[in-house]
């Protein structure tokens, strides 16, 4: 049975029963069939591990370490985040899940888990901000400057994120310390969700469910882009925007209903056809 969104089942670590898990394990008993030379990567990787959050752990420590923060600690660090808030876990299943789903360069489960750097960058942060709310600021800098150095993403360790997150591509997205993404959102590269200068405290975007950001948008203050809309690529967006409404241009202006209920899924990133009800 195709694991999806509406029929994913969270992880149950009584019974195991885990359907995520379940099939990666199974993608990568094919892939070390038929690409031999795979074959170690998929034991050492995958098929060694008795739980996602334990293959999780080794693939980002093994990108993420270097000599200030050394792999087999850091894969402590995150397996301590990891049992001490089993709700990453079902983050991490339901972020997969979102990516399957909405990316048509992606067929199953295993490629984004070992390869894509959008997905693997969102589970880092997921970490730090474990560490955060701990209160270990630096170690949570530390995970999310090596995050920013090998993915090419920046993310603020104070940053709130939910779940069915997908961050298409991922280079050059930066999100500042009091942004705030909520569940099922999808965002493309070089995106920017920050601020409008120096201002202190509350000062980055708020971005509720379903919503869609195309490439090299950026959104910047303290507003609220609303459920299921819409932002276009390479928007400079100052203003809220209302839900299930789509917004682009430089600076954004409002064009209208999105034509759907969350554009995160649909992924389509077509503008409406006319713009001629665009509000300032």
């Amino acid at each position: 049975m195709a694991v999806t969104a509406n029929k994913i089942a969270k992880h149950d670590p009584v019974t195991k029963h885990d359907p995520v898990w379940s099939a990666i394990r199974e993608e990568a008993v094919r892939v070390a069939a038929d690409e031999p030379l795979l074959g170690s990567l998929a034991h050492s990787a995958i098929l060694h591990h008795e739980r996602l959050e334990d293959a999780l752990s080794y693939i980002l420590a093994q990108k993420l370490g270097n000599d200030a923060l050394p792999a087999l600690g850091l894969r402590e660090v995150m397996e301590e985040a990891f049992d001490a808030d089993p709700d990453i876990g079902n983050a991490v299943r339901a972020d997969l899940v979102a990516v399957n789903e909405r990316d048509p360069a992606c067929r199953g489960f295993l490629k984004p888990l070992l390869f894509f750097k959008g997905f693997q960058s969102i589970q880092s942060h997921r970490v730090a901000h474990w560490l955060w709310q701990q209160q270990r600021e630096t170690m949570a800098f530390l995970l999310q400057s090596r995050t920013s150095e090998i993915f090419g993403v920046d993310i603020h360790p104070a940053t709130r994120f939910g779940r069915g997150i997908m961050i298409d591509h991922g280079t050059g997205v930066v999100i500042g310390e009091t942004a705030v993404i909520e569940d099922n959102v999808s965002l493309l590269q070089n995106v920017t969700l920050g601020g409008t200068g120096k201002e202190t405290g509350d000062r980055h975007p708020k971005i509720r469910r379903g919503v869609l950001i195309g490439a090299g948008a950026n959104i910047l203050g303290n507003i609220e882009i609303g459920e299921g809309a819409k932002i276009g690529a390479g928007s400079v967006v100052l203003i809220p925007v209302p839900p299930h409404c789509t917004a682009a241009g430089v600076p954004a202006k409002l064009l209208g209903d999105c034509g759907c209920e969350q554009p995160a899924r649909e992924m389509d990133h077509a503008l409406p056809d006319t713009a001629d009800d665009a509000q300032d």
